[in-house]
């Protein structure tokens, strides 16, 4: 696979490293007439070894290779004026699959300025492209059936708030109509960590702008005289991941549904605070109000559903749930301690 004229002058050991290389490789001569191809070359491109000798790069097969801004390439590369790196070209064959190539070119010196060299190594990326198509078109489908989803789950959560509401009006019983107020309350906050969840990108989602919208929305559903009570939010930079921003949506929530249950019976007005700040993988989450505190004694309240979600979503966390006097009112604070959850989950030493 070497031509006469021109192989007879190059070093042996050359031609035989371009032959039997594994890769399509051609050797060249400045003005692109073939010295050497390998082997993998002549049958990636189904070319008769027998015809290489002494052709020119645009005669080769059926004049596909005859490609003149590749011509333009090779030739500042032999003029020392350019160099092709990952130039991208499609070869089109008569009755074939058009493929798509990387070409790569480096110009071969030996001290001698007339026998110029020219090293041409070629990559097929046909397969490589076609697939990275076909998972662009999935995430694209995915992100189309994802929105469906989110707007379907949007809808259904606003016919269950509407159903559990007119429920409420209807009933007597005072006692299920609470009941029908927290669970259409619950839905709402759902609703809100549905609205912040599809807003995600990369999987993340900002605490700060979450736990703000989702107070908007407690506040819009349960706080009747905003002037008489208020929500605040402090949240860091932080941003975490969507199973775990779920989780403590469902905590704030239910932690300020019960602040406003219960710690403001008598008072004109009363404040709940929410604040959040992260340190590596520590972080703490404190929900508090400045209300009648914790009743003690007979007057302390039974263990109800907000408490039981409340601590299996810290536990689901790894993180530690504690309850303490405000003076006035009460802090719930959920921690939890990186290097601490970290010396838990390590395996024991053999």
């Amino acid at each position: 696979m070497t031509t006469e004229p021109t192989g007879a002058f190059e070093a042996a050991s050359t031609i035989a490293v371009v032959v039997s290389s594994h890769e399509p490789l051609l050797f060249l001569t400045a003005d692109q007439t073939i010295i050497a191809a390998s082997t993998s070359f002549c049958r990636s491109f189904a070319i008769e070894p027998a015809n290489l000798a002494g052709q020119r790069l645009g005669d080769l097969g059926q004049g596909e290779w005859a490609l003149p801004k590749l011509a333009s390439l090779l030739k500042a590369t032999a003029s020392g004026s350019a160099q092709i790196d990952a130039y991208e070209i499609d070869l089109e064959r008569p009755d074939q699959e058009s493929r798509r190539l990387v070409v790569n070119a480096r110009r071969l010196e030996d001290g001698d300025t007339t026998r110029t060299r020219l090293l041409l190594a070629i990559t097929d990326v046909t397969d490589i492209r076609a697939a990275a198509r076909l998972k662009d078109d999935l995430v694209r489908e995915k992100a189309i059936l994802m929105q469906e989803i989110q707007h379907r789950v949007a809808n259904s959560l606003q016919i269950i708030a509407s159903v559990l509401m007119q429920s409420a009006r209807r009933v007597q019983s005072e006692e299920a109509r609470g009941h029908l107020h927290n669970a259409h309350h619950r839905v709402m906050s759902i609703a809100a960590v549905q609205k912040q969840l599809s807003r995600a990108t990369a999987g993340k989602v900002e605490l700060r702008t979450y736990f703000t919208q989702l107070c908007e929305s407690l506040g819009a559903s349960m706080i009747a005289d905003p002037d008489r009570l208020s929500l605040s939010v402090t949240v860091d930079e932080s941003a975490v991941e969507a199973d775990v921003s779920i989780s403590l949506g469902l905590i704030v929530t239910e932690l300020v549904i019960n602040a406003l249950k219960h710690a403001f019976p008598e008072q004109s007005a009363g404040r709940i605070a929410i604040d959040y700040r992260s340190d590596g993988k520590d972080w703490s989450l404190a929900v508090s109000d400045n209300g009648i505190g914790l009743p003690t004694g007979a007057d302390a309240p039974k263990a109800g559903l907000g408490t039981g979600i409340v601590e299996a979503l810290a536990r689901n966390l790894k993180a530690t749930l504690t309850v303490s006097e405000g003076n006035p009112g009460t802090v719930v604070t959920v921690h939890q301690d990186g290097a601490s959850r970290r010396h838990r989950s390590d395996p024991a030493p053999a």
